[in-house]
């Protein structure tokens, strides 16, 4: 029988979608560890397949999209119903999902910000600002480069491509052009190589989900959002998450537009804040702005659900009334009205 014609009480085997990565196996077997220590009635298989993101290694993001990236192969894998949900990095899920695809739960969020690793031949130094001018900073991310621009300007940004994996070995390659990468500090950290982060950026607005794991299962299978969502969902998480996405979806933007964002929480949990950025590719021009929202005590999690979803709205439209658009609009022209 398929996945998706499973009932309830026969589904004490599962199987989890995941790219082939490394560090995609890697979080996807701390999704399972975790679904499975609150049910250890079920076993969990594994299915990887490579994406349209992973085969095409040789051109940046931002000139060959961004919607479904990442996500596309398995979604199909996912409708057909041969697999049972996906373990996702937040980041890489468009804020619009195919049909019948739904974002179930979130995991609980590691550290969210950037870091920089720097070469083997620069291995006295630690910071940017410690790197003589014109030396080359890999990073595939357009939201990075946007802001390094504005703080760093005397260094120069060089497109990078692969797996984490991959990029490291890159920065080490005897002829890399590379003086330092930029990356997430999540990946560095499941991966166990945190050793090799010599600078976290806090002056550096992370990615919308960065951090945090998303899993996606098929809209109309009830049991299995229930199933995700009880065990593997962090509310705060899910809170910030839905705020940000918001926040992105409200401002079109995905992988290769430079949105930029940290959420945080405050007064003993009840208070999320939002903050932004959108900045131009060459780091001239930028809007910022940021908000903050207070839950209801008693709010239930529909409400809850509203709340965060209106804190990134307002946000978003913060930044549309100080210019963000016009900024947006330059690096992706909005298609003509049909006549």
């Amino acid at each position: 029988m398929s996945a998706s014609g499973a009932t309830s009480d026969q589904r004490t085997k599962l199987r989890v979608g995941t790219r082939s990565s490394k560090l995609a196996l890697i979080q996807t077997e701390h999704a399972i560890e975790q679904l499975t220590k609150q049910h250890p009635e079920i076993s969990v298989d594994v299915a990887t397949m490579k994406t349209i993101g992973d085969k095409i290694q040789d051109i940046a993001m931002s000139k060959i999209g961004d919607k479904g990236l990442f996500t596309k192969e398995l979604e199909a894998a996912l409708e057909a119903g041969e697999i049972d949900f996906v373990v996702h990095s937040a980041k890489d899920m468009p804020t619009q999902l195919a049909d019948n695809m739904e974002l179930a739960a979130v995991m609980e969020r590691v550290d969210p910000r950037d870091a920089v690793v720097m070469s083997v031949k620069n291995k006295d130094k630690k910071r940017l600002d410690e790197l003589p001018s014109g030396s080359v900073v890999g990073t595939g991310s357009v939201r990075r480069v946007s802001q390094l621009r504005r703080l760093y300007p005397h260094l120069e940004f060089m497109d990078i491509r692969g797996n984490l994996n991959t990029r490291m070995a890159k920065l080490d390659a005897e002829d890399s052009p590379y003086a330092a990468l930029v990356l997430a500090v999540a990946g560095m950290q499941r991966l166990g190589a945190q050793a090799r982060i010599t600078q976290t950026l806090d002056n550096v607005l992370h990615a919308v989900g960065q951090g945090a794991l998303g899993i996606e299962a098929r809209a109309d299978d009830v049991y299995m959002k229930q199933l995700v969502a009880t065990s593997l969902g962090h509310t705060p998480t899910w809170l910030a998450c839905l705020a940000e996405r918001q926040l992105m979806r409200a401002l079109e933007g995905g992988c290769s537009v430079p949105i930029g964002v940290r959420t945080q929480w405050s007064n003993e949990g009840s208070t999320l804040s939002l903050q932004a950025i959108v900045a131009s590719p060459d780091g001239a021009e930028a809007v910022e702005a940021d908000a903050s929202t207070t839950f209801a005590s008693d709010a239930d999690a529909s409400a809850a659900d509203a709340c965060a979803v209106d804190l990134g709205a307002r946000v978003a439209a913060l930044m549309r009334e100080r210019g963000a658009s016009k900024i947006l609009d330059a690096i992706h022209p909005p298609e003509p009205s049909a006549n």
